[in-house]
């Protein structure tokens, strides 16, 4: 097991999509702590002087944008800082080979697959808040990380919950997945029929970006992190559960053969799962607020409705399937998350198209990374043209 951070020995880290909300709450954390912690790499997509004022602020000693039209901006941002800058796909890949103790992969959508897959292979303890690692190759990223010895840390506020109170070799009956419902939750069909955009991402307790604003907003994104907890707590689709509990206040439950139900309970901010895994197997101090269970006075739950949320029933169809199945259903959605974001097609398309991807492309078996790209690459090409 490795050490946690300290004064005596700082941990040292890389960010792998620095400049999106988990990306910031990390360079938040650090911040406050700088005496635990050094940087080696931080990376963006395209936003080169967001990501050169963070290299900046860190410290760190390299820099790479995705996007190697942004790379000259990123180059002349940090002129004369003797951080080194760097563009490209394979830069982010090279960024996340970098000798880091501890990498978070925050890297929005399929893009995070090589660099979060080369940490793992490194051995690194991984910090992984990019579901589609999960999803699209959960199978083939987690015997990645038992032949390397890697340490996945889940930080999506429910798998981190799970990882919390999960006791290796003890029995479960089931994990219970909360959803807060998003901001449709009370909607009919036909009001989100004519949903925007902006209703969209307005969530009613989580600050997050866009597309997973939006998949919250379907359900799809709660129906990703059922196909994330089966992989990472080897638990199968029928053990796995979610209900709706509006406050976010229960992030997850394990539910033991005994009857002993755990929860993970806290204020619904990103920055205390991201805490929970800088500093693990330690805890560290965060600036959020404490639990006032008085003030808040009841925690409700309820069943998800399948009729108006269908995601939950397409994403437990492509779990038990296995093979490429997830992938397709990934690579669907976030074609069609996208064209929403641009106006292009409404709210309920989302789902007929994600639906309409998986009818056109069979479920078959995949053995490697490659066949991976390949089958996500086919199933955005019928989503597109849906």
């Amino acid at each position: 097991m490795t050490s946690a951070p300290s004064a005596d020995a700082p941990r040292s880290v890389t960010i792998l999509g620095a400049t999106g909300s988990v990306g910031a709450s990390t360079v938040d954390l650090i911040t406050r702590s700088p005496e635990r912690f050094t940087v080696e790499a931080v990376t963006a997509n395209k936003d080169a002087e967001r990501l050169a004022a963070i290299a900046r602020q860190l410290g760190a000693r390299t820099a790479a944008v995705a996007d190697e039209a942004a790379y000259p901006a990123l180059k002349a941002a940090l002129s004369g800082s003797g951080i080194e800058a760097a563009g490209g796909a394979e830069a982010v890949v090279e960024a996340a080979a970098r000798p880091a103790e501890w990498v978070m992969g925050a890297i929005v959508g399929a893009a995070g697959l090589r660099p979060i897959l080369t940490a793992i292979r490194r051995g690194a303890m991984v910090a992984f808040a990019n579901k589609e690692c999960l999803v699209c190759a959960g199978e083939l990223m987690m015997a990645e990380v038992r032949q390397h010895g890697a340490t996945l840390l889940p930080v999506d506020s429910e798998h981190n919950a799970i990882f919390q109170v999960f006791q290796p070799g003890a029995k479960v009956r089931r994990l219970i997945l909360t959803a807060s419902g998003g901001p449709f939750r009370e909607w009919s069909r036909e009001q989100m029929a004519a949903a925007t955009p902006a209703q969209a991402v307005a969530h009613p307790n989580w600050s997050m970006g866009a597309k997973i604003s939006v998949d919250s907003a379907t359900l799809m994104n709660k129906g990703l992190e059922l196909i994330e907890a089966s992989h990472l707590f080897a638990m199968p689709e029928d053990q796995i559960e979610i209900v709706v509990h509006p406050q976010s206040v229960i992030h997850s439950l394990v539910d033991y053969a005994d009857g002993s139900v755990l929860a993970q309970l806290g204020v619904p901010d990103m920055r205390v799962p991201i805490a929970y895994t800088l500093a693990w197997p330690e805890r560290m101090e965060t600036p959020c607020a404490a639990l006032d269970l008085a003030k808040i006075a009841r925690l409700d739950f309820r069943q998800p409705d399948p009729e108006r949320f269908p995601a939950l029933r397409l994403t437990r169809e492509c779990l038990r399937q296995g093979g490429s199945a997830a992938t397709v259903l990934n690579a669907a959605n976030e074609v069609a998350v996208a064209a929403f974001l641009e106006g292009r097609i409404g709210f309920l398309d989302i789902e007929r198209i994600v639906e309409a991807t998986l009818a056109m492309i069979p479920a078959q078996a995949v053995a490697t990374l490659d066949e991976v790209f390949a089958i996500d690459a086919e199933a955005r090409r019928h989503a597109a043209a849906l």
